[in-house]
């Protein structure tokens, strides 16, 4: 592995002025003096994913991540970013039906924040709690 020296950019694998990457609160490699922007931490979430939109009409897809503000998911066809779209798809703890902005798309992901409070936000909210505390343990164990 290659070291970096002072004034060099920071390389995911290595932290400031060649420094090795600490395990952030998670228990995951982040580079030294990185800045985490987000809101709300994701969690890895794989699941069917049903988005009801203006424009496509009814998609199928697969999660990428969750948060307590907002899902990733992959889909097979375009959806217009800034739409407003529903969503459906099913937690450990049940049902969710909520509505979403899309705010990003990377060639088929997208980056949906939810737009709406309610029961439904409450269940992601728990459900992030328990994906924190499982991913947080699996994380311990490897």
């Amino acid at each position: 592995m290659s070291s970096a020296t002072e004034g060099d950019f920071i390389f995911p694998w290595k932290g400031a002025a060649g420094e090795e990457a600490k395990p952030n609160q998670l228990g995951t490699e982040r580079a030294a003096g990185f800045v985490e922007l987000r809101q709300c931490p994701r969690f890895k979430l794989d699941i069917e994913i049903k988005v009801q939109s203006h424009s496509s009409g009814m998609l199928l897809g697969r999660t990428v991540d969750i948060s307590e503000t907002g899902i990733a998911a992959m889909l097979k066809m375009e959806v217009p970013l800034g739409e407003v779209v529903q969503l459906e798809f099913t937690l450990p703890l049940g049902q969710v039906e909520v509505a979403a902005l899309v705010r990003q798309r990377n060639a088929f992901r997208y980056g949906l924040q939810f737009v709406e409070q309610g029961p439904a936000r409450e269940l992601i909210a728990r459900t992030c709690r328990d994906l924190s505390l499982e991913q947080f343990f699996d994380d311990l164990t490897r």
